[in-house]
């Protein structure tokens, strides 16, 4: 498996990985999520990753810029994140999480959210205890869903922080899948 940086001409295919990744309900949303990040612009810009065997697109994640109440960058959020179906459960997603979180880490990103299955987010270090001091832009439909990674032990001294995205991010939809 490769995994590099996608460009604009990738975009069709990251598509057709989350129309394929996803149930009826919500795989358009997602789709439309992953196109509308992967063409904005923000500052600092969004980190896209897309995995491929055997020259194939089969997997595609995305880690964008997320910032606190006046402005200050407190970390990026990974959203979206698909595998091709017939590539589920082969260690793509997991690598696609992995070398997203060693990229960011190393560009000093100190917290790494996450609105998802707790049960496979979870296996990476995110947790939904510590994420409660983040406030989402919207509310949730599934609270533990809600999680948070500290990759480098930095202290939050807030009690609480409420979150704000890049534009893709602002649409309630998604926040309710």
């Amino acid at each position: 498996m490769t995994i590099s940086e996608p460009t604009i001409v990738d975009e069709d295919l990251i598509r057709e990985v989350y129309l394929k990744a996803f149930g009826r309900e919500e795989r358009q949303v997602v789709a439309d999520l992953a196109c509308e990040l992967l063409r904005s612009e923000s500052s600092p810009g969004t980190l896209h990753l897309v995995a491929e065997r055997a020259g194939e697109l089969v997997g595609h994640i995305a880690f964008s810029p997320v910032w606190m109440d006046g402005g200050n960058l407190v970390g990026y959020i990974l959203a979206p994140l698909a595998v091709e179906p017939n590539h589920q459960k082969c260690g793509v997603g997991k690598g696609l999480v992995e070398e997203g979180m060693r990229r960011l880490s190393s560009q000093g990103v100190d917290w790494v959210f996450v609105y998802g299955d707790p049960a496979f987010y979870g296996r990476f270090g995110f947790c939904a205890e510590l994420a409660q001091k983040f406030i989402p832009p919207y509310p949730l439909t599934h609270p533990i869903g809600w999680q948070v990674m500290n990759l480098h032990g930095k202290k939050m001294d807030s009690p609480s922080v409420s979150i704000e995205c890049v534009p893709a991010h602002n649409n309630e939809e998604i926040w309710s899948c």
